[in-house]
């Protein structure tokens, strides 16, 4: 059962308003948690979010976009509201994107547009490949839709991430949470994400943070920390890419993605993703900013994404029935 929780409250920007709603959909686990933003007959929109972040990530983008859509921004399993995934767990790719399919199903949408940052971006690229049917279209925000790994390091990177967890179960008896005062946890997550303003960090932090005797702590999971163990190559990536069916916008910030996969091992994959992109006749774009160009500077990217979701989504749904956004 899908339950809207704490109301509705109306946010402005502009001379738009958006309906804001919390969300929880049950999981075998516990719950996914949310926000949904806009009308209940609105084309459906899922937002995905990126490593370490929550769905507040969408708070200053989305009231900049058109106010025709219903989108449903998650906080991923282990980030934000959501619940940890059970004690022995590993966080990997394919189990967001279960969480996706469970997402989806129980709000019974049978066709939807992705927009997805960074890590939100590679599950929205291999939900899209493995659910082709179910993507209209696709936004990637500093993101390449997937990760590829050289085939040869793909054995390293699964055994370390397996030892992370065997040494980080180990010490889970003996780790004590970190209390924070508000004001250091600020300081904290800006340390560890210099991609973000102040202001940025706060909202953040608005589901980031659980309140507790003599401060806060952060709400994320631990593990998520640890070596993702599910990789593919550059070539399993290329085949996914291909089984996409949605129509795709791309947008890198100058001094995002692009500088942190700019030595030539790496460009070489980010270069084969972004060709393909364009084989495919899809949209790639560069705007001035930072990784997190879409919450600090929302105006730099709405516009782009705005006439993308109306020129496609819209275009794709007319006539086809797929629309189904239940009331929550």
């Amino acid at each position: 059962m899908i339950q809207a929780l704490k109301g509705v409250r109306n946010v402005t920007s502009g001379t738009m308003k958006l309906a804001v709603s919390e969300l929880s959909i049950p999981v075998p686990w516990g719950e996914i948690r949310g926000k949904v933003w806009g009308p209940d007959h609105g084309r459906p929109v899922l937002c995905l979010h990126g490593w370490a972040d929550n769905c507040g990530t969408f708070n200053t983008l989305l009231p900049l976009l058109p106010k025709d859509f219903r989108y449903v921004a998650v906080d991923l399993a282990g980030h934000g509201r959501s619940s940890h995934r059970p004690p022995g767990v590993l966080y990997a790719f394919p189990s967001y994107v279960m969480d996706v399919r469970r997402v989806v199903d129980a709000l019974q949408w049978r066709k939807f547009s992705i927009i997805g940052h960074s890590m939100g971006g590679n599950i929205a690229g291999m939900f899209s490949a493995l659910y082709p049917e179910m993507v209209d279209s696709m936004i990637l925000l500093d993101s390449y839709g997937f990760l590829p790994t050289e085939l040869k390091e793909i054995p390293k990177v699964l055994r370390q991430g397996m030892d992370e967890m065997i040494q980080f179960e180990k010490k889970m008896e003996d780790v004590k949470t970190r209390v924070y005062t508000y004001d250091k946890a600020v300081e904290r997550l800006l340390v560890g994400n210099q991609s973000l303003t102040e202001e940025s960090a706060k909202i953040l932090l608005e589901r980031g943070l659980v309140e507790v005797d003599g401060g806060v702590v952060f709400s994320r999971d631990f593990r998520i920390n640890l070596k993702n163990v599910v990789r593919i190559s550059l070539e399993q990536c290329l085949e996914l890419q291909s089984r996409i069916e949605a129509s795709v916008l791309v947008v890198l910030a100058e001094s995002g993605f692009e500088k942190i996969f700019a030595e030539a091992d790496q460009k070489k994959f980010t270069s084969a993703l972004l060709q393909a992109y364009r084989d495919r006749h899809d949209t790639v774009v560069k705007v001035p900013g930072d990784h997190h160009v879409h919450l600090n500077n929302p105006e730099a990217v709405a516009l782009l994404v705005s006439e993308f979701l109306q020129n496609k989504a819209l275009s794709a749904s007319t006539g086809s029935g797929d629309v189904h956004s239940p009331k929550l």
